[in-house]
């Protein structure tokens, strides 16, 4: 996309396009086509992946495809539920629920091949120059809960993030969520 084609985008078909990418990713994930969820990224070395609860940085591209090949081993069957969307220009933030069969040793707990479910939020965080292209997406989840799992001990119970009435009526009012 030219800047001259980003300038003369409203508001409304930015985020839409955000929209967009953000779910052709997020599909990519859930399909295991992580050469596709790669593509959403911009091809440069400012491209990064952060897993927050690790404290792990994957930097460009070799860092991004580092990153889903991990993914890929360590939950072969990954699916995601996007239970809430917010979007604004240059960020897409999704609310969701994760599982998938822990496959691979994750810090420190080798594969156990439990079912593993958690609650995460990651932020798809859009390129200024190319507005249809991730810069980067940071993830977040309570890793605690999450190791707890791999190890069969009690974890914490999810918020239910998909069912909870509470949130679904502030998600109803507050943002810019599209019905599916």
């Amino acid at each position: 996309m030219s800047t001259t084609e980003k300038k003369s985008m409203t508001r409304e078909e930015q985020i839409e396009l955000q929209r967009k990418v953000t779910a052709e990713h997020i599909q990519g994930e859930n399909d295991g086509e992580y050469e596709g969820v790669r593509a959403t990224f911009i091809q440069d070395e400012k491209s990064y992946f952060d897993c927050v609860p690790g404290g792990i940085h994957f930097d460009g591209t070799s860092g991004i495809q580092g990153w889903y090949d991990i993914l890929g081993a360590l939950l072969p069957d990954l699916k995601i539920e996007v239970t809430h969307e917010y979007d604004t220009i240059g960020c897409c933030l999704r609310e969701m629920t994760a599982e998938g069969t822990h496959s691979l040793e994750f810090a420190g707990v080798e594969p156990t091949g439990k079912h593993l479910k958690w609650e995460a939020i990651a932020l798809y965080i859009f390129d200024t120059d190319e507005p249809g292209k991730l810069l980067g997406e940071r993830a977040y989840w309570d890793n605690d809960a999450l190791i707890k799992q791999m190890k069969g001990e009690e974890a914490p119970p999810l918020l239910g993030l998909a069912e909870n009435p509470r949130i679904l009526e502030l998600a109803s009012v507050k943002s810019v969520r599209r019905s599916s």
